[in-house]
């Protein structure tokens, strides 16, 4: 939690995570619907998977969503639960970047879940989903 706040991270959650983390401010519902483009991390610590599951569906983005936790057991349910392009377990979300995933330059972001237009055959019927395991790696 330091190192982040070192680091220049604004750090925005619910009470638990000011509990844990002070530097943190208080996060707003207009926070948690937000997607930055800067360093600044919404957190919100549940109580289990269902309640990460409702959270997800009230704010997610259907782009990114990630999960910390030490139970693997919990992380891969969380994998196979979200619907979302990348899904990240205990490392940043910042990896969700064509050039980090392999993908070569990075030339535009599909924010839907079928982008084709027109005629279609099979490699635009394809959607992929990518899967970022960590134990805390953060992207500088």
């Amino acid at each position: 939690g330091q190192a982040m706040a070192d680091a220049g991270v604004e750090l925005k959650g619910c009470d638990a995570t000011r509990e844990i983390l002070p530097q943190a401010t208080a996060a707003s519902d207009e926070d948690y619907r937000t997607e930055y483009t800067d360093l600044i991390l919404n957190i919100r610590i549940v109580d289990g998977i269902d309640q990460a599951a409702a959270h997800i569906q009230e704010y997610g983005s259907d782009h990114t969503e990630a999960i910390v936790s030490q139970d693997w057991d919990t992380v891969h349910r969380f994998i196979r639960m979200v619907d979302s392009s990348t899904v990240v377990a205990n490392a940043s979300t910042r990896f969700a970047d064509g050039g980090e995933l392999g993908l070569g330059a990075e030339i535009g972001i599909s924010t839907t879940k079928l982008h084709a237009f027109g005629p279609m055959g099979l490699e635009e019927l394809t959607s992929q989903k990518f899967v970022v395991y960590g134990s805390g790696q953060v992207r500088e």
